[in-house]
């Protein structure tokens, strides 16, 4: 379901894009916007590792250095027959942990000095495998990809706005006003549905995560722990790469309400649920 779901997302959201081109700029518009597309992704699908490490200040590590992690993530990765990926630290207080890079060939796992801290080594293994599931089913690609397209979004929105793109030739004023309600309203609807998508893919790995280490309740338990670290010690950390994550690290910057508009703005789904969608399906509930 949340794969079905992945799809019509990612699919809806190109199609606005494209759309909303069209409609800024006819037919020229909408080439506009799938050029701007496919630049952007190309560049992005092959940097987007290096500026999210680079973005929270990882620095690679051997294997001496973190020799639990070393072996964890090594077990896990031979367990889905996956290349190992890179093991980065960051140093920062915060619990916490991130996986990135466009393939399983590509890939690196970053953890910071808190959550080595803070969870025992079950619990780091329930994480681990989260983060490797988030490689595995290419889950850093998918995200990159809806980011950037609301980004570009936005920007042709504002090309249209500056430029006069939406000067069409049939121009009168029912078509300015919806030119001007889709320039408002066309970001604003990419990024829900970047959120939604990112959304979806942290209940994927989740559930992924702990079928590979068989222990849903491991996975749950660093979860409260994580979400108690993150709400009480900040992390500086860009905003842009906030939702790589396993736990939001700009948490304990601003509190967000349990309501039904928070959670759509939300790059990560309620903590509550997921460590209730875990401890159901340590009952055998999916």
């Amino acid at each position: 379901m949340n794969n079905l779901k992945t799809t019509a997302l990612l699919a809806f959201l190109g199609a606005l894009f494209v759309g909303v081109g069209y409609l800024l700029g006819g037919a020229s518009g909408g080439v506009i916007a799938l050029g701007f597309a496919v630049v952007f992704n190309f560049a992005m699908y092959f940097f987007s590792d290096k500026i999210a490490l680079r973005s929270a200040r990882a620095r690679p590590v051997e294997a001496h250095e973190l020799p639990d992690v070393y072996q964890t993530v090594s077990s896990l990765a031979q367990r889905e027959k996956m290349p190992m990926p890179d093991i980065y630290l960051i140093d920062s207080p915060q619990p916490n942990a991130f996986a990135t890079g466009r393939s399983p060939k590509h890939a690196a796992v970053a953890v910071t000095t808190g959550i080595l801290e803070v969870l025992d080594h079950r619990e780091l293994e329930g994480v681990l495998g989260h983060e490797l599931a988030h490689v595995k089913n290419r889950d850093i690609l998918i995200g990159t990809i809806a980011a950037t397209l609301a980004a570009a979004l936005s920007l042709l929105a504002r090309m249209a706005f500056w430029g006069g793109m939406g000067r069409r030739r049939d121009n009168n004023g029912a078509s300015a006003i919806v030119g001007l309600i889709a320039m408002i309203l066309a970001p604003l609807a990419a990024a829900l549905i970047q959120m939604a998508i990112s959304r979806s893919r942290e209940f994927e790995a989740d559930h992924d995560g702990a079928e590979s280490t068989g222990s849903p309740l491991a996975l749950a338990s660093a979860l409260e722990k994580i979400s108690v670290g993150t709400a009480r010690i900040p992390m500086n950390v860009n905003p842009a790469i906030s939702q790589l994550f396993i736990a939001d690290p700009l948490k304990a910057f601003g509190s967000k309400g349990p309501g039904r508009m928070s959670k759509m703005f939300s790059t990560h789904p309620p903590v509550e649920e997921r460590i209730a969608r875990l401890h159901q399906m340590a009952s055998g509930i999916r």
